[in-house]
């Protein structure tokens, strides 16, 4: 343990920050798995559910959990995702239905 009194209340803010940081995280991840499932899964809420997503990752990189660059990264990504779904969707619903 520190000695120095700035040192001891440096201890205090990085344990404080961790604890936030993570929580933040926590929730980006949370919401980035649902968005990614209901995508998958082609929910009806997906759209919902990506929009969600790309809010905590705006949210993050605001707060300087994620850097601005992660943060476009993870959002190109996931739209990248949600894009082909909704492709896929099209191309199925375009496609003969055979009797």
């Amino acid at each position: 343990m520190a000695n120095i009194k700035s040192q001891i209340k440096r201890n205090r803010q990085t344990v404080k920050r961790q604890a936030r940081n993570k929580a933040v995280r926590s929730e980006l991840r949370t919401r980035t798995k649902r968005a990614i499932s209901a995508i998958v899964d082609g929910a009806e809420n997906a759209d919902e559910a990506v929009r969600l997503a790309v809010k905590r990752i705006d949210k993050a990189a605001a707060k300087g959990v994620i850097h601005k660059n992660q943060a476009a990264n993870r959002k190109a990504r996931l739209m990248k995702k949600a894009a082909s779904a909704s492709r896929q969707a099209e191309s199925l619903e375009d496609a003969p239905v055979e009797a």
